[in-house]
């Protein structure tokens, strides 16, 4: 509510100001003339869209009113948002990011290999903290996971991922248990299963020891294990599986990002290129 009323009011003071002589008149043109003033000043369409969601939502009060016969944004569209790209990290922020936590107590070592077991998996955080710890298999190299609509599937991880996965269970676990019983394979220093929360605390904590200072998220690994596959060539068939998407189209998103990877291939193999 206080989003919108500050939106009404920086839409009247830009009216008063360009408009002087026709503060009474309600047009399509002056919320157009609006709009196109906070395009130039650099506002969002996000941003956009929520501003005429206010306008719409006052005019239509003045419509209940009576003050008004009909709508003037009746005829204007919402701003196109465009495709939301997935950020995701760099090698180097990733590789940064994963040795951050401290590897000589129980909880570093958890940490680690939680951080290094998302990146390598790209599970979903529930995914992750959820996992039983019947799911990893180190001798085999892979975890069954048990995504979304109780759908099954295999996830392999590298040997590099398996080293820290054992280091954990050994060295970690046991000691965070305290002679105590959990099916979970990521336990926490009470014995109980992680939560989606603390492991959002968990990576925050993290990209700060990194150096990072972009916006990060459990979900900014998942998107940099999906984007780093497929730049290196990939299957997108594969990657689908292991993210354990329904819908091709969904991961398909991600072949969007490395455009410089597509140009190479582009002048490489065009016959003018």
């Amino acid at each position: 509510m206080a989003a919108y009323r500050s939106d009404l009011t920086d839409f009247f003071l830009f009216r008063a100001d360009r408009f002087p002589e026709s503060t009474s008149i309600h047009s399509r043109e002056q919320v157009q003339a609006y709009l196109q003033h906070c395009r130039e000043r650099g506002l969002s369409s996000r941003s956009l869209g929520r501003r005429l969601a206010a306008l719409r939502a006052y005019y239509n009060f003045l419509l209940l009113r009576g003050e008004l016969s009909s709508n003037p944004l009746a005829l204007v569209d919402a701003p196109k948002t465009g495709l939301h790209l997935p950020k995701a990290l760099s090698v180097q922020e990733v590789e940064a990011l994963l040795n951050s936590p401290r590897q000589d107590t129980p909880i570093g070592l958890r940490n680690h290999a939680m951080l290094h077991l998302l990146y390598a998996s790209g599970l979903r955080v529930s995914e992750l903290v959820g996992l039983p710890l019947a799911a990893c298999n180190l001798a085999g190299g892979h975890l069954r996971v048990e995504g979304k609509g109780s759908k099954e599937r295999i996830i392999p991880f590298a040997v590099s991922t398996g080293t820290v996965l054992a280091a954990y269970l050994e060295q970690s676990r046991p000691l965070l248990l305290k002679d105590r019983q959990s099916p979970s394979l990521f336990v926490s220093n009470r014995g109980k299963a992680m939560t989606r929360i603390r492991f959002w605390q968990i990576i925050q904590q993290a990209a700060l020891a990194a150096g990072i200072s972009k916006e990060i998220s459990p979900h900014t690994l998942r998107h940099s294990f999906a984007t780093h596959l497929l730049s290196g060539g990939a299957d997108l068939r594969a990657v689908q599986m292991m993210l354990g998407h329904s819908d091709i189209a969904t991961t398909q998103i991600y072949t969007h990002i490395d455009t410089s990877r597509l140009k190479s291939f582009h002048k490489k193999f065009h016959p003018r290129g």
